[in-house]
C-alpha cells in the first residue's frame, strides 16, 4: 500500500520555518518508509489543508496519515483535526489522523538537550542543580494547552535548582513577569528555553524583544538563550510513533 505523511503546521510566512518542515517530512519519509511525505498549513500562508491533501493523492497515495505537529492541544490544533478530517472525508480517502507532540517524554530530553547546548556554548561550567531554567511557551487560551506545557516544566523540576515557566502571549506569567520571578531567586546563572517547534518571527522578534525589555531589571544576572526545537531526529521518532499508534489501530 502506497502510504503518504500530512504534517499540519499552524503556518508561518518565514522561509525557516519551510525549510525546517521541509527537512523533517524527508527525514519521516524516509525513515518511515512513507511513499510520500509533505506539509500544510491551517492558515496565514499556502499550502493549506486541502491542499496538502490533495498533493498526497495526486501522488497515488492509498492511505494518508495526517498528524497536527501541534505541541500543545490548543484551539488551533483542534482546529486543525476538524478541517483535515472534514476534507479528508469529503474526498472519501482513507486516512488517520495522529495525536499531536504533546505530553510525549522526549521533549522532556529535548529541553535537557537545549539547555546542554547552550551550556557547552557558552562555557558554562556550572552543575546543572546550581542553573535555573526559564521554559518559554506561546501561551493560549486552552487550558488543556497550559496543562501540557506544565507538565514539561514539572518534569525537568528535581534536575535543576529552579524551574519556571511564562507565555509570550495569551496567558500569564508573561515573559516579564516570569523573568522578574526567575530574578528574585537570585540564580547564578539563568537559561531561558524557548519550547518552539520553529524559527518563525516569534523567536527571531517577539520572543527576542520582550526578553530584552526584561534584561533591563536583571541586576547583572547572567542569562543565556537555548535554541528553539527545530529540525531534530527525535522530534522525527516522536512522528513516526505517533503515526504507528494509529496505522496500527486501522490495520494499515
Amino acid at each position: 500500500m502506497k502510504k503518504a505523511l500530512l504534517l499540519i503546521d499552524r503556518g508561518s510566512r518565514e522561509q525557516d520555518v519551510k525549510d525546517e518542515l521541509y527537512a523533517i517530512c524527508s527525514l519521516a519519509k524516509e525513515r518511515g518508509g512513507y511513499y510520500f511525505s509533505n506539509y500544510a498549513f491551517l492558515e496565514v500562508i499556502p499550502p493549506y489543508i486541502d491542499e496538502g491533501i490533495n498533493s498526497c493523492m495526486k501522488q497515488g497515495a492509498e492511505f494518508v496519515t495526517i498528524m497536527p505537529y501541534f505541541l500543545y492541544p490548543g484551539m488551533k490544533l483542534k482546529e486543525a483535526v476538524k478541517q483535515s478530517e472534514e476534507i479528508a472525508s469529503r474526498l472519501d480517502l482513507n486516512y488517520a489522523v495522529t495525536e499531536c507532540l504533546n505530553y510525549h517524554t522526549t521533549f522532556v530530553d529535548l529541553v535537557k538537550d537545549r539547555i546542554n547546548e547552550v551550556k557547552n556554548k557558552e562555557n558554562l561550567h556550572l552543575p546543572d542543580k546550581e542553573c535555573d531554567i526559564l521554559l518559554i511557551g506561546h501561551g493560549s487560551s486552552d487550558r488543556d494547552a497550559r496543562n501540557a506545557f506544565v507538565y514539561i516544566a514539572d518534569s525537568i523540576r528535581k534536575n535543576y535548582r529552579n524551574v519556571g515557566f511564562c507565555f509570550l502571549e495569551l496567558d500569564k506569567p508573561d515573559i516579564a513577569e516570569g523573568m522578574y520571578h526567575s530574578f528574585t531567586n537570585k540564580p547564578s546563572a539563568l537559561i531561558l528555553v524557548p519550547y518552539f517547534l520553529h524559527r518563525g518571527i516569534h523567536i527571531k522578534r517577539d520572543v527576542k524583544e520582550e526578553v530584552d525589555k526584561a534584561l533591563q531589571n536583571s541586576n547583572k544576572t547572567k542569562v543565556y538563550m537555548a535554541r528553539h526545537f527545530g529540525v531534530d531526529d527525535k522530534i522525527v521518532d516522536v512522528i513516526l510513533e505517533r503515526a504507528r499508534e494509529v496505522e496500527k489501530k486501522v490495520g494499515v
